[in-house]
């Protein structure tokens, strides 16, 4: 079965709707999205939108944060880039409807860890949620745009998808799974935009929906595209402490608006011992290893995050959201700290992609957490990310507009072979092998690594993607195995990247290597 487009976008978050919406005037653009239309991470960003729009603050002063909290390996083009469409970004959700707080006229601003100037702006503290909303709105109305729900991605198409077969790295769309009929579609286009988000889920804590196995940057490794910076894993300082409730994230603003991070041993504040003048407002890499050490030194199962000095109208008017979930959950905020630990929060690595959001293959772009572009570096800046896929998402859709007569039509394309491949009667095997990925990772390529820690992490994977690699060969794909064989392929790009690296440098903390190289490099790895 083939489905042709002119252009298909992986991807229902900001950076795929966006790349959709700016491409939907002149053509037909297929959407496809791993469980629900709002499953991916957009949805969940409680935080908000970094942007200049205060008198006091200026372009450079958010390129100097967004510096040196990535450690000095942002590509500094990319960030002038990046923050210098910020604005307009805001001026087009606003036009799309996202109910922005505002005082008086203006938008409100909130700051958080690592910026300079009151920047950020916000709907509440459930920001992504309501730009989701707006975006699939507007794509939901566009007569050019096809949403298209439960679709498991598995393989780029390549030349050597062809029927008459051809050693280009050309991409011409992907394989899904259809989790409706259980059938495999062939979706061929003239352009791709990967917008398949991050992958999270490698670790065993995690901040990340369920869906972010990385699969965008798998396919494109698979495929021939190079990736960059994977061992640059951001982990939020605060996840809430819940035996009930998983990756349940607690947004940076409340550390922004006064909260303090207390060790519930002693109730002492500690961020001083870490970071004396940015205290609890120092960039997450920092804040993230002093929660850990915290724990490990005194043996503790969470540390406290204490709002509960400011008034508690300030509190529900600020984090209505988060007040209402810890509320269920028998914790008040207003009256006493919450419970938190770091978890896996942020991909800052992945495929790399120029200021037009091309990959190293013909055909294919790539916007938002998949990508490494050159702004993050080596920890992002919070509230850059949703910017990132709005200003890469557009700068997709504008270079594939810009280069359209130069696209061919896609050729004829093999369908997808399962005529060696039975229903599988071991589905223990997955679920054990998923299990066991995520343990060694946040165990051994966790906050704090070591090189013994990181080989036999990549000893482990070995072992690992010989039996991976046997079962997809045998048996016919599911979504779940789908996902396990791209999580095995990004804990191997994340763990090779890291034995590369050898020096301590923003998220990549390594007991072995603790002083940082005078040169920043990225650690580009070639298939």
């Amino acid at each position: 079965m083939a489905d042709n487009h002119d252009v298909l976008v992986i991807g229902s978050g900001a950076a795929g709707l966006t790349a959709a919406l700016g491409l939907s005037q002149h053509r037909r653009v297929l959407v496809l999205a791993k469980g629900k239309l709002t499953s991916g991470s957009t949805a969940w960003a409680q935080g908000g939108i970094a942007a200049v729009l205060d008198a006091g603050d200026t372009f450079e002063h958010h390129v100097q944060d967004t510096m040196i909290a990535g450690a000095g390996l942002n590509d500094r083009k990319t960030v002038e880039f990046v923050i210098e469409r910020a604005p307009q970004a805001i001026d087009r959700l606003c036009e799309l409807g996202v109910p922005f707080n505002r005082e008086k006229n203006d938008l409100h601003l909130t700051r958080e860890g690592g910026h300079s100037h009151r920047r950020i702006v916000h709907v509440n503290d459930a920001t992504g949620w309501a730009v989701q909303a707006a975006l699939l709105k507007a794509a939901e109305e566009h007569p050019n745009i096809t949403l298209l729900p439960r679709q498991s991605c598995i393989d780029l198409i390549t030349g050597r998808n062809q029927r008459d077969y051809s050693g280009s790295g050309r991409i011409w769309g992907a394989y899904a799974l259809d989790e409706h009929s259980g059938k495999v579609v062939r979706h061929t286009a003239r352009a791709t935009v990967l917008a398949a988000g991050g992958a999270g889920r490698v670790y065993l804590f995690s901040t990340a929906p369920r869906g972010a196995t990385g699969d965008g940057i798998a396919m494109a490794w698979r495929a021939g595209a190079r990736v960059s910076n994977m061992e640059m894993m951001q982990f939020h300082p605060t996840c809430l402490y819940n035996l009930e409730v998983k990756n349940f994230l607690i947004t940076e603003a409340v550390r922004g608006e006064g909260g303090r991070l207390l060790n519930p041993a002693t109730g002492e504040r500690y961020m001083a011992k870490y970071d004396a003048e940015r205290m609890e407002l120092a960039p997450r890499d920092i804040v993230a290893r002093a929660n850990d050490d915290q724990i490990k030194r005194h043996g503790l199962d969470y540390v406290h995050l204490d709002i509960s000095h400011k008034p508690p109208e300030f509190v529900k008017q600020h984090f209505p959201t988060i007040y209402e979930k810890l509320l269920s959950l028998g914790i008040d905020m207003t009256t006493g700290p919450i419970p938190v630990v770091p978890a896996q929060h942020y991909t800052c690595g992945g495929i790399k992609v120029g200021l037009d959001a091309r990959t190293d293959l013909p055909g294919l772009w790539a916007a938002g957490e998949c990508t490494e572009s050159g702004l993050h570096g080596a920890n992002r800046l919070a509230s850059n990310s949703l910017l990132e896929c709005f200003v890469f998402g557009e700068a997709a859709a504008k270079d594939i507009h810009e280069c359209w007569d130069q696209l061919d039509e896609p050729p004829e394309i093999l369908p997808w072979d399962e005529s060696r491949v039975t229903d599988s009667d071991e589905e223990v095997v997955i679920k054990q092998n998923w299990t066991e990925i995520r343990r060694f990772m946040w165990n051994y390529v966790g906050i704090v690594r070591t090189t013994k820690r990181l080989e036999r992490a990549a000893h482990r994977i070995r072992l690992l993607r010989e039996e991976v690699e046997d079962y997809y060969g045998h048996f016919r794909v599911t979504t779940d195995l789908i996902e396990l064989r791209n999580l095995i392929e990004c804990a191997d790009l994340i763990v090779r990247s890291a034995l590369h690296r050898r020096e301590s440098r923003g998220l990549h903390f390594t007991l072995d290597h603790l002083e940082t190289d005078p040169l920043a490099r990225d650690t580009v790895l070639v298939p």
